[in-house]
């Protein structure tokens, strides 16, 4: 889709919904929270190349295999997410039996050799069990880490055309500037395509090599032979680049219309000191250094989404991510292409890396410089395996404050949704309330929405951002674990481009008088230490006052007392003033029967409403159940104000 298109589709929208209710009045009726948006992406890449993420080691089993890939989807889950990006042509091989190339030797360890099973297949079947987006991420011009082609195998098109490779730095590539290997690349991704329900093609930054000092790429003979009417070979390169792109985008959106096709390219395209329309930064310059114009492809509109890798902290001289940040916004502004930031997972607390990726907030406070710039879409995380290691529990803040609510993916298309679906039954049981809906037509997912009480009509405000979404599923049936009293629910249903219908008729489901209790830092069952001050200071608090503490190297625990009635599961939710110079980092101490568990709370954002902490088995008896801890390397005052307990 070109980007005059798509500009062309956003204005009309914008048109048709202006034509019904204003813009200022749509905002003043539906004020959102930026802690619970509703569309967001949310990925990590899972490395296959190396073994860096999966398989985790070669020779593995079938079997072994399929449960490692389980473990990453699972792990995507529980973090919140709604996509993964799973690399599937490494070094120009395959991780599905393709008739173009042999299979990935980072399955069984010997190129060419048969895992068992189809793994593209199964990770389609997975992700989408799962409702996760599948991204297949393609490496297009590495052929190995090493430069010896005798290593490869004998069936292997870089031995059958050598003319199509040369050797740089160590390692093989493919020569972009040759026409017939620009459409072998293309065939062999396009197999994937048109073969297996993925929801994107996803390249990476790798196009013409990342310079290496005292070498120089042997493609002079191709510029010779190819490169008429380009001045010099850099312009040359970059046309190559651009036309493996351009063509790529055509072809997969003629082929699937509803994939979303993205790349991510270097942070840095250019730096204002060499070109006034680059960034203020003077780092490696991706237009220059390895012939990606990658503002070029978004202004074109030939990306769905553009990732770049912006792997640096807030503040970083040379190239600083609000600065980066900043700068691909504006790139992006009225192209209709989305902008999603790849973030450094593997920096956070890694050792040798720079003091500030050593503080646990330094990946959190990337989502509230992106909060600054409505263009960024979302979020990728490299790589999956630094997303589980969560180093100095940065990863855990970062969901705990920008992830607390799930999100549906961004909509890769104006235009309208499928049919509302129809709640056909809501029953409350002793594992929570399962609804069960019908559809018409086929859509390919769907949202559950829960709203407190027994509303009349469905109120749009309910649906403007993640406040009242509980999940989503690809099944026609969804239990709420944690339903509490009285509610009513509604299911939308979404296509393959996460258009989103209206909701259903709302179903209500009536308190079934299971045990919930409120404890006030009013009530005499809250007790603080003197520390604790006493604040009416912020029109989010709930009841009458709130108290508040400095931070110390030492626990000194405001706490909740309640009476629980028995031995359960029991959901736990905080009410607190959230104030921008509060602490991003408050701890909430459950005390379960089987030891205090802390969560961290970032009550800089998402006050005056319950927010919740978890469900937890709690033993019967009353008992100091909640705290909130003082103890916390973050600055800013730490809030008690509420919590409410209730058995699920």
């Amino acid at each position: 889709m070109t980007a005059l298109l798509r500009t062309l589709l956003a204005a009309l929208t914008a048109v048709i919904v202006n034509l019904v209710i204003p813009t200022s009045a749509m905002a003043a009726a539906c004020a959102t929270d930026p802690a619970t948006p509703k569309r967001q992406l949310r990925a990590m890449w899972i490395s296959t190349v190396a073994n860096i993420d999966w398989p985790s080691r070669t020779g593995l089993s079938a079997s072994a295999q399929q449960a490692e890939l389980r473990a990453w989807l699972d792990l995507a889950v529980s973090k919140r997410m709604n996509a993964v990006m799973i690399q599937v042509r490494p070094t120009a091989d395959a991780f599905w039996p393709s008739p173009y190339e042999p299979w990935s030797q980072w399955l069984t360890g010997a190129q060419g050799g048969d895992p068992g099973y189809d793994p593209l297949a199964f990770m389609v079947a997975e992700a989408h069990a799962r409702n996760l987006e599948l991204h297949a991420w393609f490496n297009p011009y590495r052929i190995a880490n090493h430069d010896d082609p005798t290593k490869l195998v004998s069936t292997h098109p870089a031995r059958q055309h050598p003319d199509w490779r040369f050797a740089y730095g160590g390692k093989l590539y493919y020569n972009p500037g040759i026409p017939e290997v620009r459409g072998f690349i293309e065939d062999a991704i396009m197999d994937a395509v048109s073969r297996y329900d993925i929801d994107g093609v996803h390249l990476d930054d790798y196009f013409y090599p990342y310079p290496v000092s005292g070498e120089t790429i042997p493609d002079s003979a191709t510029y010779s032979r190819y490169g008429a009417g380009f001045p010099t070979i850099a312009d040359w390169r970059r046309d190559n680049v651009n036309r493996l792109v351009r063509e790529l985008d055509e072809r997969v959106h003629a082929a699937k219309p509803y994939l979303a096709f993205g790349v991510s390219p270097f942070g840095i395209w250019r730096n204002s000191s060499t070109d006034p329309l680059g960034s203020r930064t003077s780092g490696l310059q991706s237009y220059d250094a390895i012939y990606a114009d990658s503002r070029l492809w978004v202004k074109q509109g030939w990306v769905d989404y553009i990732a770049p890798q912006i792997y640096w902290h807030i503040g970083y001289a040379p190239a600083a991510y609000e600065v980066l940040t900043s700068w691909w916004s504006d790139v992006v502004k009225g192209t209709g292409v989305g902008l999603v930031v790849g973030q450094a997972a593997y920096r956070a607390g890694a050792s040798g890396q720079d003091a500030a990726w050593q503080d646990p907030a330094e990946l959190s406070d990337h989502l509230y410089e992106n909060r600054k710039h409505p263009e960024v879409a979302g979020d990728v995380y490299f790589s999956a395996k630094d997303v589980r290691a969560d180093r100095i529990g940065a990863v855990s803040a970062l969901v705990s404050t920008h992830y607390s609510k799930p999100a549906l993916p961004p909509a890769r298309d104006a235009g309208s949704g499928p049919s509302a679906p129809s709640i056909t039954s809501a029953t409350r049981g002793s594992n929570g309330v399962a609804l069960s809906w019908q559809a018409t037509g086929s859509p390919t997912s769907y949202a559950v929405y829960r709203v407190d009480g027994t509303p009349s009509t469905a109120d749009p405000c309910f649906f403007a951002d993640a406040r009242n979404l509980l999940g989503t599923t690809r099944q026609t049936s969804f239990t709420d674990t944690a339903p509490g009293g009285t509610t009513t629910y509604y299911v939308t249903a979404l296509d393959r481009w996460q258009r989103e219908s209206a909701p259903s008729a709302g179903k209500p489901v009536t308190s079934s008088g299971a045990f919930s209790v409120v404890v006030d830092n009013a009530d005499p069952s809250f007790t603080a230490g003197s520390a604790w001050g006493t604040s009416a200071y912020s029109s989010q608090l709930y009841g009458s006052d709130y108290r508040f503490a400095t931070p110390v190297a030492a626990s000194d625990p405001a706490w909740f007392t309640a009476a629980i009635p028995s031995a359960g599961g029991y959901r736990v939710e905080v009410w607190y003033p959230a104030n921008a110079g509060y602490n991003s980092a408050t701890p909430y101490i459950v005390a379960t029967s089987s030891g205090n568990q802390t969560v961290a709370v970032d009550q800089r954002t998402g006050g005056g409403q319950w927010r919740t902490l978890g469900t937890f088995t709690l033993a019967a008896g009353t008992y100091k159940v909640v705290g909130v801890s003082r103890w916390t390397s973050t600055t800013g005052y730490v809030i008690a104000d509420a919590v409410r307990i209730t058995k699920i």
